[in-house]
């Protein structure tokens, strides 16, 4: 009887190191932020407006990419390839 541990004990002390380990987690998550932050490469200026691509480019025809899409988007929604009609294909 004198190696008898309450349950209670065991869960109160697992609770007590699983809690305890993640508020350990946090500061370590937020002293690694200040660092990076601190000593992390400096952001360069943002490109030019006339060097940036343009935002919505068409995606040459090609077959096989519609063929692939369209059964995709039927084989998530359960119904027929035939049901899916893909009308434009735009690069996002």
């Amino acid at each position: 009887m004198a190696n008898y541990i309450p349950s209670w004990f065991v869960i109160v002390l697992g609770l007590a190191t699983v809690f305890a380990g993640l508020i350990v987690l946090i500061f370590v998550c937020k002293i690694m932020s200040f660092f990076c932050m601190k000593f992390g490469r400096k952001a360069s200026a943002p490109a030019p407006a006339a060097a940036a691509a343009p935002a919505s480019t068409a995606v040459p025809k090609n077959p096989e990419l519609a063929a692939a899409i369209g059964a995709a988007i039927a084989e998530d929604l359960g119904e027929d390839v035939s049901a899916i009609r893909i009308k434009s294909i735009k690069k996002i």
